[in-house]
């Protein structure tokens, strides 16, 4: 049996005195002057996808003890904590995983976290099992989805995801969300130099005036099971140099403040695509998130060691003020900037796994 990696939970919550210490509505700002806008929510740790960046076979295995279900946040647990971050400034809520549709009834919880207005629901998916789920998501409520891709040939595609599942599950699954309303997609892909780095191109031929938007990821050492080394990161910038080279480029104004994708719009007016760098582009300084993992521990950063246990708060019977106060706490001592300070020692620094925590 393969042990479950175990991380530092935070105790200082257990430590926050009841009472009305910050008050709804009031901003949030950390150490470095960052606000708290966004928050993504991992539904499920399981994946029906083994992706050699994420959960390797070599960690990730048949006997992997995955969580029980009692261990996981209930809808009921995660809809009163969004309401409080709510209260906080959070206004974008994105649901992970794993791979969050396999969350049994994950349309419920979208139904519920709609219902608390005024937030943006977004959703990131392999894709495979959006053919059933997509007009129940649309139905629900949700705003947008992001499709992850890492190829299309087929023997690449099959490599990346090591379970065997056809592009065209996934290229179904994209119809079928565009059917259902959502649009434009976000297809995301992960690209690691001498793996699927030949295939660049042919995602942005293929989406190339769909409307969607193909956004390159720079391979990132999160967690310690995927072998990170840095000589296999493409920097974004020979990503936009490449596409360009068939397809001028031109750079684009950021969406908002915080935006994690570099935007790049075909010159001939044919869509755009997106770079994220968090290698060799560190965007700490304007980093808006917080991560809530599967099992209620909330996380600071993708590449956190430690984490913060507002279940136990939680079904311990904390009232709202002490755990809005716990939110507050864990944001105004947040400093994290590891992107910013990466080194091989910390690159091998043992970190909580991305499907805990999603992407």
């Amino acid at each position: 049996m393969t042990d479950r990696p175990t991380f530092q939970i935070v105790d200082q919550l257990s430590r926050i005195p009841s009472g009305p210490a910050v008050a709804p509505g009031t901003e949030l700002l950390d150490t470095r002057g960052r606000a708290l806008r966004d928050l993504r929510i991992s539904v499920t740790d399981r994946c029906n996808f083994r992706c050699i960046y994420c959960m390797p076979k070599g960690v990730f295995g048949k006997d992997y003890p995955f969580l029980k279900r009692p261990e996981l946040l209930s809808f009921e647990e995660i809809t009163r904590l969004v309401r409080l971050f709510a209260s906080h400034g959070v206004r974008k809520i994105r649901i992970t995983g794993g791979e969050p549709l396999l969350r049994r009834g994950v349309e419920n919880l979208i139904a519920e976290l709609a219902a608390i207005g005024g937030l943006e629901l977004t959703l990131t998916t392999n894709g495979v099992l959006l053919p059933r789920m997509a007009q129940r998501l649309r139905d629900a409520g949700l705003d947008r989805i992001t499709v992850s891709l890492d190829a299309l040939d087929e023997a690449t595609f099959r490599l990346m995801n090591d379970v065997d599942f056809p592009v065209s599950d996934v290229l179904a699954g994209i119809e079928a969300a565009e059917k259902a309303g959502f649009g434009p997609l976000k297809v995301n892909m992960v690209v690691k130099r001498g793996v699927n780095d030949h295939a660049i191109l042919d995602l942005a031929r293929h989406f190339r005036g769909s409307g969607h938007i193909v956004r390159y990821i720079e391979f990132m050492d999160v967690g310690s099971s995927n072998g990170w080394r840095m000589d296999d990161v493409v920097p974004s910038r020979e990503v936009v140099e490449r596409i360009s080279a068939e397809f001028p480029l031109e750079s684009l104004e950021a969406n908002y403040h915080g935006e994690v994708a570099e935007r790049w719009r075909y010159a001939d007016g044919q869509g755009e695509v997106g770079v994220i760098s968090s290698v060799t582009q560190a965007f700490c300084s304007s980093c808006t998130r917080l991560r809530l993992s599967t099992e209620g521990r909330l996380y600071t950063c993708l590449f956190a060691q430690q984490g913060h246990d507002l279940r136990s708060l939680l079904r311990g019977e904390a009232d709202d003020d002490r755990l809005r106060a716990a939110i507050a706490t864990v944001w105004h001592a947040r400093s994290d900037n590891y992107s910013e300070i990466r080194t091989a020692e910390t690159a091998a620094a043992r970190k909580i796994e991305m499907s805990y925590i999603g992407g």
